[in-house]
């Protein structure tokens, strides 16, 4: 009689769990459901964040400036930094044209950025925004990517007339319609009042204008800017005016072609000095302050363009007072070795 009663009373508890464990399975049809869409969107989001992350956690972008020519594994990383943000480039170690063009077209995308096609502490940051997705990039936007160079009748049209270490030369000219967007008038003494184009230079190379003559002017020496940015239409305009008093071939030696002249670029400035009054001519040479200028002029990012001795390369007769901006390590180079862009340019790294 008690097995019976024991064997019921089992019997009596099996059933109870099994009910239980039925009313909790049809209790809540949805709750399984709603559950794994739960777990679905965690997971989408927590994947949205780990891809983010994933841009970014595996590079460490360098704290020094970079730029074309330069070969390392901070270059490396740059490049890395720059595809995953939407760049097809090659993954080289060198500063190359094309990681030279997607720095250009990035910075020329932000608004507070110098736009030079090098690499800095300024780019450093927005690179790291945009890698975090705090930056908005359109690849190519800017400036539209080339793959093969185009040419007209002034030579090889320049794709990229930003790059601080662009040639515009006899045989590299740049776009007919090409007007720097980044055009200011630098805080340094002019020979004139009047608020003409020619006293505009590009950003970069006007606050280097202007640290250059404040040191200039600590040390006595009193130089003068007289001619900086210079419209195609306008150069159009002065050689004409050259070649009909000298005959063209003579302009051509001291005068460049539109399209062939750097002050286009905005990066070109004559100087000249009270001591010559303010003209621009070979006298300017002799001056102290034409000495000045070629002993000082590399420490703030400037070249004699067109040096004595060289003119079988630049094409042009010696200047002494024009003088490019091309960043201080390409222009310590060249003023050290007593050369030209066009030299240093064919010495680097492709």
């Amino acid at each position: 009689m008690f097995i019976m009663f024991k064997r019921a009373a089992v019997f009596f508890i099996l059933t109870a769990l099994l009910t239980l464990a039925a009313c909790s399975e049809t209790g809540n049809p949805g709750s399984d459901k709603n559950n794994e869409t739960n777990t679905n969107n965690q997971m989408q989001k927590q994947g949205k964040a780990d891809q983010t992350v994933s841009k970014s956690a595996t590079l460490k972008l360098s704290a020094k400036s970079l730029q074309k020519g330069d070969k390392s594994d901070a270059v490396n990383a740059l490049q890395q930094a720059l595809k995953k943000i939407g760049y097809p480039i090659q993954i080289s170690g060198t500063y190359d044209e094309d990681t030279t063009w997607a720095m250009t077209d990035f910075q020329l995308q932000q608004k507070d950025l110098d736009i030079t096609g090098m690499y800095d502490q300024q780019a450093k940051a927005s690179i790291e925004k945009a890698l975090h997705g705090a930056v908005d990039v359109d690849p190519g936007k800017a400036l539209p990517h080339q793959d093969k160079p185009q040419k007209d009748d002034h030579g090889i049209v320049i794709s990229n007339p930003y790059e601080i270490l662009s040639l515009v030369n006899k045989s590299h000219a740049l776009p007919t319609d090409f007007v720097p967007k980044d055009l200011v008038t630098p805080d340094v003494p002019f020979p004139f009042t009047e608020d003409l184009p020619k006293k505009q230079m590009r950003k970069p190379a006007a606050n280097a204008m202007e640290n250059m003559f404040a040191a200039a002017k600590k040390d006595g020496i009193n130089l003068y800017a007289q001619s900086g940015y210079r419209s195609y239409e306008r150069q159009e305009a002065l050689f004409a005016s050259y070649a009909e008093k000298d005959g063209e071939d003579a302009a051509n030696k001291y005068s460049a072609r539109p399209g062939q002249s750097e002050h286009q670029t905005g990066l070109t400035m004559d100087v000249t000095s009270p001591a010559i009054d303010f003209g621009i001519d070979e006298r300017f040479a002799d001056t102290k302050e034409g000495k000045w200028l070629a002993a000082h002029c590399a420490d703030y990012g400037f070249i004699i363009r067109y040096p004595k001795g060289k003119e079988d390369i630049t094409k042009y007769e010696y200047e002494a007072w024009h003088i490019r901006y091309v960043g201080e390590k390409a222009a310590k180079q060249i003023m050290k070795n007593h050369s030209t862009l066009e030299e240093y340019l064919k010495k680097l790294p492709k």
